[in-house]
């Protein structure tokens, strides 16, 4: 009596958790797939995309890359070989031009990642109810919301818009780790050998693009794996299988460097020929100095990646999405601890490495990783708000759908690229300051890597030799420079062969010149000798950015000393002209063109590359041009050239106490006359 009571109550607790709750919703959620609710999430990404596109080279990486892209050549470390391919078919298009073609390949890129985050999302809701309660709570079309409001979160993220519409390798690279992601999950809720092995595939391939934040993800993507198979099945045979499929798949791909730079491209960084010139390029050698896990540094990296959270999805003031990513924290917590460790290390192993790393520019794109976690997260907070309010489940998810539309309007003003010519210009400007066969030196990245591809594909002046100032310390740019400047490096011959004895020696043991003040001394003075040659055998005019000539902006105080010795600086734009004298005549005032830079017609944050270092060149510059005019005795025209500073950034102080100077320079000038 007391058994079939037992049994009785037991199914009818049974039959009561496996039925729907009916007030979620009255539609299944067959009626809308969530295949087909990704591909309408990425459709309305890559619209959004595509209108806000860049229509040419940016700055930072932008001009060097779709060079590399172009050519089939090899791009800066780590080589992001699969994106060099997969670009290239971008450039075969006949729309428009080379940049704005790869640049779509980004948007395209973009637009599948957000889409497949939407997949992911469904995937990891159904994961963690099937196990810890009823798949009924996201199996309604109500429970479709949460993961539409997680792929569009991050599609129109700040950083993955950004990136979305310019030439870079990042979103790629989330594409892969989304889509490895993925097939992992579907594989934890299936348990397929073929889905483990297609993960592996897919995260060797991925290890292509930017290995550094794919490899972050393992910790990660083991927990999961954990998760479903237990701590045995790293010692299985298709834990063996799996690993070496992930490497076969990484060797296939990065086969691509050694030989491309056997074809000799126009650009060959690293020229990565030999297994150790391979093995410095993937790893990234040069850059390993940026690392810098001082408390300071590691504060500032910290409040820099807070800063861009609280950017990420909305105005910082109204963290509406950011708070739902805490809530679903919580709440998987509280249902899966395991796949909650898992999204914990996918957000925390990126801060970790990006807080140590402490790179430039394009620093957001490290942490996306994280903000993909932090939209997964947001779908379980989102889930978690629908199954609290059953009754008004509906009007909930359309608040989501407005909920998602607030990164769209906020990022738009920032993210829109669709006027963006500011690289154009800024190479534009620079390269109307030299004249015919003049040469051109310069530290500034901003300015290389857009006139790479201005000269090299888009074939503008020709005639001007251009040559890196930073890069002149790596052996492989002087392959570069024979290959396109060769009668430039045969006047420099000796120089070259001198230095490069000593760059190549310095390049395999940094330390023992570190350590030997007499070996550090000879390199450093061949490298002024070469400087000097360049310079003083050039037959045209020679012209370098302000970081090479004034002391304070460049990273080596020998070379404005080796630069301007005998020389008088003539500012010419955004340009000094290394004069052999004082010219009989003032320079005159080269036209600027400044297309979306000071007008406000496109938005920068103050940590921008463009407010920090291209705007001030400009300002800097045209101050520099009244102080050489105001030296010369034209007051008037120093005074000009004070006031366009001033009123280009009226905080500038040099220009403003110039200014002053200069007007009251003028007055007195006209009183005695």
């Amino acid at each position: 009596m007391g058994r079939r009571s037992r049994k009785a109550r037991e199914a009818k607790a049974a039959a009561a958790v496996a039925v729907p709750a009916p007030a979620v919703g009255p539609l299944p959620a067959a009626f809308l797939p969530a295949g087909i609710l990704a591909a309408c999430v990425a459709a309305i990404a890559l619209v959004v995309y595509l209108r806000t596109l860049a229509p040419t080279v940016t700055l930072v990486d932008s001009g060097e890359l779709a060079l590399a892209a172009r050519d089939l050549g090899v791009a800066h470390p780590p080589g992001t070989p699969l994106w060099v391919l997969l670009a290239h078919l971008a450039t075969l298009l006949s729309w428009s031009n080379v940049a704005a073609r790869v640049a779509a390949s980004s948007a395209v890129f973009a637009a599948l990642a957000a889409g497949l985050t939407v997949i992911v999302a469904r995937e990891a809701l159904l994961l963690v109810f099937e196990r810890s309660g009823p798949a009924a709570e996201v199996g309604s079309w109500t429970g479709l919301a949460p993961p539409a409001l997680a792929g569009l979160a991050f599609a129109f993220s700040r950083s993955l818009w950004s990136y979305a519409t310019v030439v870079e390798v990042y979103t790629l690279n989330v594409l892969l780790i989304t889509g490895v992601l993925l097939v992992l999950l579907r594989w934890s809720r299936r348990q397929r050998d073929a889905l483990l092995y297609s993960a592996a595939v897919l995260f060797g391939v991925a290890l292509g693009v930017h290995h550094v934040t794919v490899v972050l993800t393992l910790p990660a993507l083991a927990v999961i794996v954990y998760r479903a198979a237990g701590g045995g099945f790293f010692r299985s045979r298709r834990f063996a299988i799996a690993g070496a499929a992930a490497t076969l798949a990484m060797v296939s791909v990065y086969a691509y460097l050694p030989w491309a730079a056997s074809r000799r491209p126009i650009f060959d960084w690293g020229d990565p020929t030999t297994l150790e010139r391979i093995v410095w390029h993937v790893t990234g050698r040069q850059y390993q100095a940026y690392f810098e896990a001082s408390s300071k540094a590691v504060g500032k990296e910290m409040g820099t990646f807070l800063l861009l959270a609280l950017r990420q999805f909305g105005p910082p003031w109204l963290p509406v999405i950011l708070l739902l990513a805490a809530l679903g924290g919580v709440r998987v917590w509280i249902r899966d601890r395991a796949l909650a460790v898992a999204l914990g290390l996918l957000l925390v192993a990126n801060l970790v490495f990006g807080v140590v790393y402490v790179i430039g520019e394009d620093k957001d794109a490290y942490y996306l990783p994280a903000f993909l976690a932090l939209c997964l997260l947001t779908a379980f907070g989102a889930q978690a708000v629908l199954a609290w309010s059953r009754s008004g489940a509906p009007m909930v998810a359309a608040a989501f759908a407005l909920l998602a539309a607030l990164p769209l309007v906020t990022n738009h003003a920032y993210a829109d690229r669709s006027r963006y010519f500011i690289a154009e210009d800024y190479v534009a400007n620079a390269l109307d300051s030299v004249s015919p066969g003049g040469m051109l030196l310069t530290g500034d990245w901003q300015l290389y890597s857009p006139l790479l591809y201005s000269t090299q594909v888009e074939g503008r002046r020709p005639d001007v030799v251009s040559i890196d100032l930073h890069l002149l310390r790596r052996s492989w740019y002087f392959g570069y420079l024979e290959r396109r400047f060769p009668d430039t490096m045969a006047r420099v011959r000796p120089q070259v062969r001198d230095f490069l004895q000593e760059l190549i020696a310095w390049e395999h043991d940094p330390d023992l010149y570190a350590r030997s003040p007499d070996l550090t001394g000879r390199i450093s003075g061949r490298f002024r000798a070469l400087l000097k040659a360049l310079v003083d055998t050039h037959p045209a005019p020679v012209y370098a950015t302000r970081d090479g000539v004034l002391p304070g902006f460049g990273t080596d105080a020998d070379v404005p000393r080796t630069l301007t010795q005998g020389r008088v600086l003539v500012p010419r734009g955004l340009l000094f002209e290394l004069a052999h004298g004082r010219p009989a005549q003032l320079p005159a005032a080269v036209p600027l063109r400044m297309r979306g830079l000071f007008d406000g017609s496109i938005r920068f944050e103050p940590d921008d590359v463009v407010a920090v270092k291209v705007k001030p060149v400009y300002v800097a510059m045209i101050a520099s041009r009244g102080a050489y005019l105001e030296a010369a005795g034209d007051h008037a025209g120093a005074a000009a050239a004070f006031a366009e500073a001033v009123r280009l950034d009226p905080t500038f102080a040099p220009a403003r106490a110039a200014l002053e100077r200069s007007q009251k320079a003028d007055e007195a000038q006209r009183s005695k006359r």
